[in-house]
C-alpha cells in the first residue's frame, strides 16, 4: 500500500498564490466576525504603489462603496476575490486583466484617517484572514 501525495490544506486548495499588495507596517488585522475589520490595514505613504496580489481581472474600480474609499476589486477565479481600498489613484479599469505585482493604484487615504491600504481577501464572498494567506514577510 502506497502513502497517497500530501495534498495542502483545504483552505488554500485552488487558492492563487499570492504576493503583498503593499510595503508597510500592519497597522490592523482581520477580526473575524466583526464587519469593520474584515481584512488588513497597511500603513504607508501617499502615493507608494499599490500591488495586484495575484493575477485576475478587475471587475470593480470605483467610489461607490461607502467606507473604502477609492476601491479595487480584483476577481481571481470564481472562488476569490481581493479588494484594495483608501486608493490615492486607482490605474485600472474594469475589466482589465492583471498580473500579480502590476501596480494597480497609489496609496492614499480615501475614506481614511491616515494613508494606507485595506486589503481583504474573500472566499466564496466570505471575507478570510489575508495573512493566513501571504507569504510570511
Amino acid at each position: 500500500m502506497t502513502t497517497p501525495p500530501a495534498r495542502p490544506p483545504a483552505s488554500t486548495v485552488g487558492a492563487p498564490s499570492w504576493r503583498w499588495p503593499a510595503q508597510g507596517q500592519i497597522i490592523g488585522r482581520y477580526v473575524s466576525g466583526d464587519q469593520t475589520q474584515q481584512g488588513i490595514n497597511i500603513a504607508g505613504s501617499a502615493g507608494q504603489p499599490i500591488l495586484a496580489a495575484a493575477d485576475g481581472i478587475v471587475v470593480y474600480s470605483g467610489a461607490g462603496l461607502v467606507g473604502y474609499g477609492e476601491l479595487i476589486i480584483i476577481k481571481h477565479s470564481d472562488e476569490w476575490l481581493s479588494a484594495y481600498a483608501h486608493n490615492r489613484r486607482r490605474l485600472v479599469m474594469e475589466g482589465g486583466r492583471v498580473k500579480s505585482g502590476d501596480v494597480i493604484a497609489e496609496m492614499g487615504k480615501t475614506g481614511a484617517i491616515r494613508e494606507m491600504l485595506h486589503f481583504e481577501i474573500r472566499r466564496n464572498g466570505k471575507p478570510v484572514d489575508p495573512l493566513a494567506f501571504l507569504p510570511k514577510p
